[in-house]
């Protein structure tokens, strides 16, 4: 490298920020940069202007901080380029110097890392260069700009003062001129800032103050040895009003004379020798170490609170020490520091024999974890705003930084703590706002939040409600236009402005939302009848509901689905509850969680404990999670007194991954008295080269980063360790062990010198580093030879533990669930949980493609979801994906890759397609499943327009994945359903809580508990029918026969009964109704379509409706009425009621147990002969019945007159009329949305309809 001019770094900011400054002379060629010297310590210099040369010195000006990029990818880049298009005002044309430091405001040579710097260019670090494998930190910058302005001439002498009597206040005056300077490169700045003239106060002259002469020396403050002072005054003598120049008094030091004994006063012990000090050679002070646990600590170090850097002993191995001649008195503080704890104080106790203890506790050092997070909030120009966060961890954090758009924020401008407080808001300050907290342990950053900044007189929320379709009835159409859509309007689910009152609160409390204001009823028109409707007339600001979040599932075996029977429930430190007896779980979800960290605990140790980071909905309702936990692997007995080596991974035909090796005389007691008799090892393995582990691997495989960044790890495998004693079952801990790792594992050569050594906080579900690796080689047996990665680990407190690699190769998966395989925008499904797998590259080129590194899960919304993964730019099939899709424990369906690939729905353009390579799990076996599929996980080429539309986006555009347009790539799921309908005479979105409007006639009447109520009807008929339900309000003074709603459902054939199928029909439950004043016994009609007649009612049904009158006339035969019950009928009845936090789940459970004709079960399979309320026998139209084909091939002109007579009829029943259950001659065609059914047996059925 060529020779470059070095740069001169300056000290600013109480001396803890350095910067650079401008070489002697430009650089001309950016290429020849001088990097930093990590190596060379650096000296703190000032500023020279003879340095920064003639046409910049004293006109030059420091810019503010900028960050304009984050390290990611290839290192950390703040090019003036990207400055100047960010902050275009804030930055000179030509900055003649540059100045960079971490966001934790230090130098690159403090960090050790090698950088790149220009003013003409900016700033630049690359990962590749960094010494030791690491990255480049994140760094801000400013620069420095010669300013142009006019320069003031000298201050003139100050005039005479106005007052001349002694002590009299008078003023005094200087005057300056505006001088033109010369003109610079930059735009002139406004001329001559400040005044041209200065005034000051004065006083009358007086007689000169004196000082008396000086008074004698005092005598020595110590009669003899060295050390002692003496003391001599004077006095001022002064008139009024004036001051003597000087000091009163006057301190020296006096002649060391020798002493004839030591004259020491001591409180404890006895002078010493020298008379230095107080020892107590006859005193003992004993002390123990324990952590937070109760285990004994060894090798601590212990001093005296007093004297921090004096080590007074070393605690052995049962955590004790003893210290003689140590002279510390009752409540003196003894301090105490081992590695990887927090420093621990602890005060002696004596009472006044010779001997005192001390006990100290030391807590785990553990990183910073944000428990409160900034909230999200909305504001009016000129208000005020409070955004705050919180950290706990050992120690607790202090330092709080704030950052606004990336930048961060000074703190002496805005004075901020864990609280930043922003007051009379202008629009520019709009933005994201996150802090971050920052200990001797590591930085925690907080979720991001959202400041809105409105104008004065800018409404929240607008009148005017939204456009919002839905489907109507196949009878029904708009009149005019004949759409079968009809715009009911809604209101945007977005925050209003907070009020005055609240401000400046952390919390806005529930806050207000826009929200319907006022609804319209209006009638459609139908064959036949007449439909009642409600829409959104207007919209406002109204009270928000808090949202009531639920996650529940079933915790089971992954080898043989054994359920976890009465496991326990933490969240966090907290014990929350127990699984039931089939394993399920219930967890309401704490307001204001971002990350909800759940551990499960076998109190029978058949399993593993088990830390999961569980998705939610953050707007409300209930995730079904299917919750997989590893068996423990059956104990083997352990001789301590000898070495023993255990195998880490034993799939069969594979090498084992690693090996754990214990030395002899490593286990210990809880006290740390060595365990030498008998040990119950059980170590268990989660080995990721089997793909059907990914599901019971603990946490989410994150860990935080130095900046406070979550990071993605690759695993090598986890495992799970439990060491007890033979005779007692104590539990047991051990001293220092290795972890060897088969580097021939590895094979990918650049994560061998980046594995490490990871344990699980099981409170946070954060991975924390161990320890790091060293590669050595050894022989085993003559010839061979073997590269093995060592590690150390003392296993403590903690016992789940992870080989893992940070990976730096990332992207984000666009994932869309629609209701059905028609792919239609609006008619996307919220809540349904993503998984994608990453599996490993191809033999070749890393490892087992049936390996796994890592897992995900995401909820989706409104617009889908984005799935973090690994990817590769160099090779597409470098990493794969295995993508599946579920809710409420019913797995979606993706699309079909064959027998030809259809881009049109599996979502993505070609020739995009082709390179991810995309294959459904049957691709290759029609006997697989359909549900999940596999794609390969490449980096969209930024320069090849085909890939930059997505469903693969890089790390860093997550907002462009989450914000990108239904028409955008993105990858599909659907339900398979039998054909379903819904109307809501009041419109609900049941993905999005926040659209629930409290009306009488709404079908759900409480938005925090949904109750979902289903019949069960029996079909005697050849083929598939289609079966309504109508519910109107039934005992309810304000809803007494008016719709609440209609329920349309395809029965479903019962695969092991001849002509048998059955509808799981949902109607609305009888209750309370929105205002809880008065029960409502909904009057519910069910009417299958076609030919059909009752045949039978379940008798225990007939008799609780005779017992709960009144009681509805049924001499109809085609159709079944009556006042729905209100109390939760069983299979007994024919009636399914589920109660859940989310409708979709509710319903999803209901139809299950209908399907299955039980109350507690669940399936797919239709079952007609089991647990049904109704019995209709329908039949095929006549076959003499020619079709209208026929007729019109046959006799054309009696089938014109046919035709023209069904015309004039049906002109005639267009009067109003009542709604009617179901009008003559209704086909099926209703939008779909739940059962799942064979796809072939769905269009058989279609077909047949439609002969």
């Amino acid at each position: 490298m060529g020779p470059v001019t070095p740069l001169l770094l300056l000290f600013a900011a109480a001396g803890l920020a350095l910067a650079r400054v401008l070489p002697t002379e430009p650089l001309k060629d950016d290429s020849l940069l001088a990097k930093t010297n990590v190596l060379e310590k650096h000296q703190t210099k000032r500023p020279d202007s003879k340095r920064l040369g003639a046409d910049t010195a004293g006109a030059t000006e420091w810019t503010s901080w900028f960050n304009v990029d984050h390290p990611g990818g290839e290192g950390d880049y703040e090019s003036l380029e990207a400055v100047r298009f960010y902050y275009r005002a804030r930055v000179c044309a030509r900055p003649v110097a540059i100045q960079a430091r971490t966001t934790e405001w230090e130098l690159p040579e403090d960090v050790g890392e090698i950088v790149h710097y220009s003013p003409g260019k900016g700033f630049w670090c690359l990962n590749r260069e960094q010494p030791g494998g690491r990255t480049c930190s994140n760094y801000h910058v400013r620069f420095l700009c010669p300013v142009e302005h006019d320069d003031w001439s000298p201050w003139s002498a100050w005039s005479a003062c106005s007052r001349t009597a002694c002590g009299a206040r008078g003023v005094q005056t200087r005057q300056r001129s505006c001088l033109p300077s010369q003109p610079l490169l930059l735009p002139r700045l406004p001329k001559c800032a400040g005044k041209a003239t200065e005034r000051r106060g004065c006083s009358g002259p007086c007689a000169d103050a004196g000082w008396s002469k000086w008074g004698a020396w005092s005598p020595c403050s110590q009669s003899c040895g060295s050390g002692g002072k003496r003391v001599r005054h004077r006095s001022c003598k002064k008139p009024k009003r004036s001051h003597c120049v000087g000091r009163p008094s006057e301190v020296q030091e006096c002649a060391r004379t020798p002493c004839p004994a030591c004259q020491r006063s001591c409180a404890l012990g006895a002078p010493s020798q020298d008379c230095s000090g107080c020892p107590c050679p006859d005193h003992t002070l004993v002390g123990t170490v324990l952590s937070a646990e109760g285990a004994t600590l060894a090798n601590a170090r212990v001093t005296l609170q007093a004297q921090p850097r004096a080590v007074l002993a070393r605690t052995d191995r049962r955590g004790s020490f003893s210290i003689r001649g140590v002279c510390a008195g009752h409540g003196a503080n003894v301090s105490v520091q081992l590695e990887a704890f927090a420093p621990g104080q602890a005060p002696i106790v004596s009472n006044g024999s010779r001997t005192s203890w001390v006990r100290v506790t030391l807590h785990r050092l553990e990183k910073p974890y944000m428990v409160q997070h900034p909230e999200s909030k909305v504001r009016v120009a000129g208000q005020g705003v409070t955004l705050c966060c919180a950290a706990t961890g050992t120690p607790v954090p202090l330092k709080y930084y704030w950052y606004h758009n990336g930048t961060l924020l000074d703190r002496k401008a805005h004075k901020y703590n864990s609280s930043l407080v922003l007051r009379g808001l202008q629009l520019p300050q709009a933005g994201v706002y996150h802090c971050k907290a920052s200990t001797d342990a590591g930085a925690i950053k907080s979720s991001p939040a959202f400041l809105t900044v409105m104008g004065q007189g800018q409404p929240s929320c607008r009148a005017t409600p939204e456009e919002y379709l839905i489907k109507l009835p196949s009878e029904c159409f708009q009149e005019g236009g004949r759409s079968s859509y009809y715009n009911v309007g809604r209101c945007p689910d977005t925050r209003c402005a907070g009020t005055p009152k609240n401000e400046l609160q952390c919390r806005d409390g529930a806050g207000r939302c826009c929200r319907v204001r006022r609804m319209e009823v209006r009638e459609i028109p139908c064959s036949g009848a007449v439909l009642p409707i409600k829409v959104v007339a207007e919209c406002g600001c109204e009270r928000c509901a808090r949202p009531k979040i639920l996650v529940h599932g079933r915790v089971t075996a992954a080898d043989n689905g054994e359920p976890l029977r009465f496991g326990q429930i933490f969240l966090g430190k907290e014990k929350t509850g127990f699984t039931g007896y089939q394993g399920t779980f219930a967890i309401d979800v704490p307001p204001d969680t971002r990350r909800l960290v759940v551990r499960f605990v076998d109190p029978l140790q058949k399993f593993v404990d088990t830390v999961k980071v569980l998705p939610f909905d953050p707007r409300g309702g209930a995730v079904y999670q299917d919750i997989k936990v590893m068996r423990k692997k059956e104990p083997v007995d352990l001789d301590p007194t000898q070495a023993n080596t255990i195998l880490l991974g034993e799939l069969k035909g594979q090498e084992p991954v690693g090996e754990m090796v214990i030395p002899a005389g490593s286990f210990l007691r809880p006290n740390g008295e060595v365990y030498n008799s008998t040990v119950k090892a059980s170590v268990t393995f989660l080995d990721p080269r089997d793909v059907t582990t990914a599901a019971a691997a603990s946490s989410d495989l994150n860990f935080v980063n130095a900046e406070g960044d979550l990071v993605p790890l690759r695993t090598y495998g986890m495992f799970s360790v439990d060491f007890r004693a033979g005779e007692s079952n104590e539990v047991l801990r051990t001293g220092r062990l290795e972890v060897r790792v088969d580097a021939e594992q590895i094979r990918m050569p650049e994560h061998l010198p980046k594995m490490k050594l990871w344990s699980l906080n099981p409170e946070t579900g954060l991975w924390e580093e161990e320890g790091a690796f060293h590669l050595a080689k050894e022989k085993r047996g003559k010839r061979e030879e073997r590269a093995f990665l060592i590690g150390n680990l003392e296993i403590r407190e903690r016992r789940l533990f992870n080989l893992d690699v940070p990976e730096s190769r990332r992207c984000f998966v666009k994932v869309r669930a629609y209701i059905n395989e028609k792919f239609i925008p609006n008619e996307q499904l919220e809540g349904v949980v993503i998984t994608l797998i990453n599996l490993e590259p191809k033999p070749g080129y890393s490892s087992n493609p049936r390996a796994w590194g890592r897992f995900d899960s995401v909820i989706t919304g409104p617009n889908g979801a984005c799935l973090p993964a690994f990817c590769d730019s160099q090779r597409a099939d470098a990493y794969t994906a295995y993508v599946t899709a579920t809710m409420g424990g019913e797995e979606l369906e993706a699309v079909a890759s064959r027998p030809k690939l259809n881009p049109n729905a599996v979502g993505v353009s070609q020739p995009y397609l082709n390179k991810l390579g995309y294959r459904r799990t049957d691709h290759d076996d029609p006997r697989l499943k359909k549900t999940a599929f596999q794609v390969n996980l490449a980096k969209p080429n930024p320069n090849n327009i085909d890939e930059a539309n997505g469903p693969i986006y890089p790390y860093r555009s997550l907002r462009e994945c989450e914000e990108a347009p239904v028409a955008a790539n993105h990858f599909r799921f659907y339900r398979v359903e039998v054909d379903k309908y819904e109307y809501n005479v009041v419109p609900f979105k049941e993905s999005d809580l926040a659209s629930w409007t409290g009306d009488y006639l709404s079908w759900w009447p409480n938005p925090q508990e949904f109750r979902a109520c289903y019949i069960k009807v029996k079909i005697h008929g050849p083929q598939e029918y289609m079966v309504r339900s109508r519910s109107v309000g039934g005992s309810h003074p304000r809803t007494r026969g008016q719709l609440y709603g209609l329920r349309d459902t395809r029965s479903v054939r019962d695969m092991e009964i001849d002509n048998s199928s059955a509808a799981c029909v949902e109607f609305k439950c009888s209750g309370m109704l929105f205002d809880q004043s008065l029960i409502d016994r909904t009057s519910v009609s069910v009417v299958p379509q076609g030919s059909c007649r009752r045949t039978a009612v379940n008798s225990l049904l007939r008799e609780y409706l005779g017992r709960h009158p009144p009681v509805v006339e049924n001499n109809d035969t085609s159709v079944f009425n009556m006042l729905a019950p209100v109390d939760p009928l069983g299979h007994n009845y024919g009636i399914y009621t589920v109660t859940d936090q989310n409708p979709r789940l509710a319903k999803e459970i209901a139809i299950g147990r209908c399907f299955d004709g039980t109350s507690d079960g669940f399936s797919r399979e239709m079952k007609s002969d089991v647990g049904t309320a109704l019995t209709f026998s329908c039949q095929e139209k006549p076959a003499t019945r020619q079709s209208l084909f026929q007729r019109l091939l046959s006799s054309p002109a009696d089938a014109l007159t046919e035709i023209r007579r069904e015309m004039r009829g049906n002109e005639q029943l267009r009067a109003p009329a009542q709604v009617v259950a179901y009008p003559a001659g209704l086909r099926t065609g209703f939008s779909s949305q739940t059962r799942r059914t064979p796809s072939s047996r769905r269009r058989m059925g279609l077909i047949r309809a439609q002969q």
